[in-house]
C-alpha cells in the first residue's frame, strides 16, 4: 500500500507541476486578462486575479483529493467487473494499483500541450488552451462552432483514453490469470459503462447551464 500511495503522490505533485508549467510558459494570465477585458472593467479584472492568486494554495489541496475519489471510484467499479468476470480474486488495493499507474497515462496531455502551443500554434487565445486535447476526436472537428455540451464528448475521445483502456486490460488479464482480451471485456463492462455515464452528466450540466 506504501508503494501506491507513493505512486499517487507523485501523480498529484507531477500534474501540478506541469499545471504551474503551462500557465507560466504559455502566458496564462495574460491570456485571462485579454479574456475578460471585453466582459469587465480594470478594477474587476484586477480584483478577479488577486482573488484567484489568494486561493491558488486551495488547488493543491483539492486536487489530491479529486484524484483520489476519482482513482477509487474506477477501482471500484472494475472491482464489481472482476466479481462478475474472474474466477480469480483481486482486492480492491491491487486495482487501485493498476488505476494509479494508468493514470500516468494522462500526464502526457500537458506535455503535448505545451509542445503543441510553445512550438506550433504560438497565435491563440484561452479558449484554444481550454479546448485543445491533444490526439482526440475535438482536434478533428474543431470546437468553433461546436454545440457547448458536444465539447467534452469528443475531448473525451481520445487515443490517451484507448491507452487507458488496453494498460488496465493488460494489468487486469495478468491480474486474473487470464489474457488481455479478458480484461478488456472486464474494463468494457466495468468502467465503460461508469465512464458513458460520467459523460453524459457532463453534457447534461454543460447542456443547462450554457
Amino acid at each position: 500500500m506504501k508503494n501506491i500511495f507513493t505512486k499517487y503522490l507523485l501523480f498529484c505533485i507531477i500534474f501540478i507541476l506541469l499545471g504551474e508549467a503551462t500557465k507560466t510558459l504559455l502566458n496564462f494570465d495574460a491570456l485571462v486578462y485579454n479574456s475578460l477585458a471585453e466582459k469587465l472593467t480594470l478594477g474587476q479584472i484586477k480584483n478577479y486575479i488577486e482573488f484567484q492568486n489568494k486561493w491558488q494554495w486551495l488547488t493543491y489541496v483539492l486536487f489530491p483529493l479529486l484524484i483520489l475519489i476519482k482513482t477509487s471510484l474506477i477501482a471500484s467499479t472494475l472491482y464489481l467487473g472482476t466479481f462478475f468476470f474472474s474466477k480469480i480474486q483481486v482486492t480492491f488495493k491491487q486495482l487501485w494499483g493498476f488505476v494509479i499507474t494508468v493514470e500516468f497515462v494522462f500526464l502526457l496531455v500537458p506535455v503535448f500541450k505545451i509542445i503543441w502551443f510553445y512550438y506550433f500554434q504560438t497565435h491563440y487565445n484561452l479558449e484554444d488552451i481550454q479546448y485543445f486535447f491533444p490526439l482526440s476526436a475535438l482536434n478533428i472537428v474543431g470546437y468553433k462552432g461546436l454545440e457547448p455540451w458536444f465539447i467534452y464528448p469528443f475531448q473525451t475521445l481520445n487515443l490517451f483514453e484507448l491507452a487507458y483502456w488496453l494498460i488496465l486490460a493488460y494489468y487486469i488479464g495478468k491480474a486474473t490469470q487470464t489474457n488481455m482480451d479478458n480484461g478488456l471485456k472486464i474494463v468494457a463492462c466495468s468502467y465503460g459503462p461508469a465512464l458513458l455515464l460520467w459523460v453524459v452528466t457532463i453534457m447534461f450540466f454543460t447542456l443547462n447551464y450554457s
